[in-house]
């Protein structure tokens, strides 16, 4: 199994290119601004074939470069449809702040040619690889996990997937919610049944910041640790 990311654009959004090796067809998640030539890098070193973006949720700083990538590629793009509208008016979701940054940048959005609608519970079979499909609302109303199997893969038994939670869970803190489509007893009820329900051994690969495991955010995350003990957690500022 191949897992390439790295951080892209004035956000550094989490991209992540997924193959199930060099030489064949891989995926690209959250390609955000300034995405597409790190995604060119990783595509020529390993001789991949990007066949489908998949887009945990609908800001900007995830999904700026989903369309340059699919047309590129010829890639489907997969969203969850109470996000679907924000790939052709991304501003709709997004701060005061950030829109500050795209004055002036001339930037027009626009829908990929192909571009498939996300369901809770779905199973995706893309490139050789399951993509498990979690509909974890409360950032956005459309936010989404995926998870795939990892261990038997990549020789590594101790983990047994890996989840690409978007802006849901980060290391040490959660999503924010006071964005257009954010809602904070949303986003709790998806880590409580969404994430607190998972395995300790699943390594979580964030957005923003640096990887973690379930297993560590459930012992140390505080928003998790107030979920277990009494429902309730503070409010979180991660995110766009």
């Amino acid at each position: 199994m191949f897992i390439a990311g790295f951080p892209a654009g004035p956000w550094g959004t989490n991209c992540y290119v997924v193959s199930t090796g060099p030489g064949n067809e891989c995926v690209v998640v959250d390609p955000g601004k300034d995405a597409a030539p790190g995604v060119a890098d990783v595509v020529r070193e390993h001789h991949l074939k990007p066949v489908a973006v998949l887009v945990t949720h609908g800001h900007v700083d995830h999904m700026w470069s989903v369309a340059p990538v699919s047309g590129t590629y010829d890639a489907t793009a997969w969203i969850h449809p109470r996000d679907r509208h924000l790939l052709a008016d991304p501003m709709q979701g997004i701060s005061a702040d950030s829109a500050g940054i795209l004055l002036g940048s001339n930037a027009t959005f626009v829908e990929p040619d192909d571009v498939r609608e996300l369901a809770d519970g779905q199973s995706l079979e893309i490139a050789g690889i399951t993509f498990d499909v979690d509909h974890t609302p409360g950032h956005t109303a459309g936010s989404v996990t995926f998870r795939m199997p990892y261990g038997d893969a990549a020789g590594v038994p101790e983990i047994s997937q890996v989840m690409f939670s978007g802006d849901l869970l980060f290391a040490g803190s959660i999503g924010r919610t006071d964005l257009p489509g954010g809602d904070h007893p949303t986003i709790l009820r998806s880590l409580r049944d969404k994430v607190l329900t998972l395995p300790d051994d699943i390594v979580v690969l964030p957005g923003h910041g640096e990887q973690t495991s379930i297993g560590r955010e459930r012992a140390t995350n505080p928003f998790l640790r107030d979920l277990q003990a009494d429902g309730t957690a503070g409010r979180a500022t991660r995110g766009l």
